[in-house]
């Protein structure tokens, strides 16, 4: 599978050490306090940052969550979800949940590597980011009882000064939260807050690094 400068180097980076929760804690937004440890209870999850190219420009897959009144319910985040007994590894839930979700097929994905993993107090998920990269725009068939629709993103709007911002936000669960967190406003004015934009912060850390080079 033919790959891109950035992609390959992203192979090498992610088998070092990662910025983690320094990347992660800059766009922190909780529901819910992050507990002094990771319950024994807490959900093992996996997503997939799938990167593609468009017209020549690499893209990052994103989708918008289903309506359903869950924790997430409504909000931008990456195709996943929890672990099951017949995924061999974190990386087969991801897969199969992207299959799932928006229909696309795991023999489409090269496997990049691994973000760091995020605990989500208001779910109990500790959620294991996939890199993974696919040769041409996927085709999808959505899951319409889990997403609502997908977004496209440039990786360049990750880096634009003006995508981070700070806005009000609640919680799908709890008509009480209000608060305001950083996020990424998108250029077509979509927010992108908590787990998914900390998870992404880790990401554009990373790709700050590899054009300082």
């Amino acid at each position: 599978m033919e790959h891109y400068p950035l992609t390959e180097w992203l192979k090498d980076r992610l088998e070092r050490t990662l910025p983690g929760i320094a990347a992660q804690e800059r766009m922190t937004g909780r529901a819910l306090t992050l507990p002094g440890e990771i319950p024994e209870n807490a959900r093992q999850g996996g997503v997939l940052a799938l990167l593609y190219p468009i017209a020549e420009r690499l893209h990052l897959l994103l989708i918008r969550r289903t309506a359903d009144g869950g924790a997430h319910s409504g909000q931008i985040g990456f195709p996943g979800g929890k672990a099951e007994e017949q995924d061999r590894d974190i990386i087969a839930t991801a897969l199969r949940e992207a299959q799932e979700e928006v229909g696309l097929l795991p023999c489409e994905v090269d496997v990049i590597g691994m973000l760091s993993p995020l605990y989500i107090p208001v779910s109990n998920f500790h959620v294991h980011p996939v890199l993974g990269f696919a040769q041409a725009q996927p085709g999808y068939i959505l899951s319409a009882a889990e997403v609502a629709e997908v977004l496209e993103v440039p990786l360049e709007e990750l880096l634009h000064p003006e995508r981070i911002t700070k806005v009000v936000v609640n919680s799908p669960t709890d008509n009480s939260f209000i608060k305001k967190v950083p996020a990424y406003k998108l250029a077509d004015e979509t927010i992108i807050w908590g787990a998914t934009a900390m998870m992404i912060s880790e990401l554009q850390m990373l790709l700050e690094e590899y054009h300082a080079r």
